[in-house]
């Protein structure tokens, strides 16, 4: 069971990178530009799951206080950008993001709620000024909301999967399953940072 879930896993991060390629604003508009750049990367899309993961992991009001802390500060980063602050490291932050979040799943460490939601605003404001960065000719509202939506939904799939697993999988094997999730996450930050 746990070997289908953890390929079902990749093929879906896998199969989604080239399917969401960045959309011209003009012919598919600024929506759906911005739904689709989180979308492009495998960067974005292994830091926004294993937000949610993390955030299932800790479990209670984590659940949604985590990922709410992620996807506020994104648009805080993102209004950054468009004001033109600069923010140093904002590529190695996200990859980053990506290893360290993945580690802090993989070890399960008893962290409060607002400390997990505080490290994850922190990545997070680096996440939104990246997109603000890359809008090019797209309406900034709808732009946003496009990446934001886009982001909720990847944190929710986090989630899903780590209440999902912990249910099926029973209390100590589902916890193992989530760890073990975060642990290929952390790798596949480590895999982007020496491949790029």
């Amino acid at each position: 069971m746990l070997k289908r879930l953890l390929t079902a896993f990749a093929l879906v991060i896998v199969g989604t990178a080239p399917a969401f390629a960045h959309l011209d604003p003009l012919e598919h508009g600024s929506f759906a530009a911005g739904f689709s750049h989180p979308l492009f990367g495998l960067d974005h899309i292994l830091a926004m799951i294993a937000v949610g993961l993390w955030a299932a992991s800790v479990g209670g009001k984590a659940l949604w206080a985590v990922p709410t802390a992620f996807v506020a500060t994104m648009a805080v980063g993102f209004g950054a950008a468009l004001l033109g602050m600069p923010l140093p490291f904002v590529e190695p932050v996200i990859l980053a993001s990506v290893i360290f979040i993945g580690v802090m799943v993989a070890l399960a460490l008893p962290l409060p709620t607002v400390g997990v939601a505080a490290v994850v605003a922190f990545f997070a404001l680096f996440h939104g000024h990246a997109h603000g960065g890359e809008m090019g000719e797209a309406g900034a509202l709808g732009y946003a909301a496009g990446f934001l939506a886009a982001t909720a939904l990847l944190h929710a799939v986090g989630v899903a999967a780590g209440v999902g697993v912990g249910r099926v999988l029973a209390t100590a094997r589902g916890a193992i399953a989530t760890r073990i999730a975060g642990g290929l996450t952390a790798l596949g930050g480590l895999w982007l940072a020496i491949s790029g």
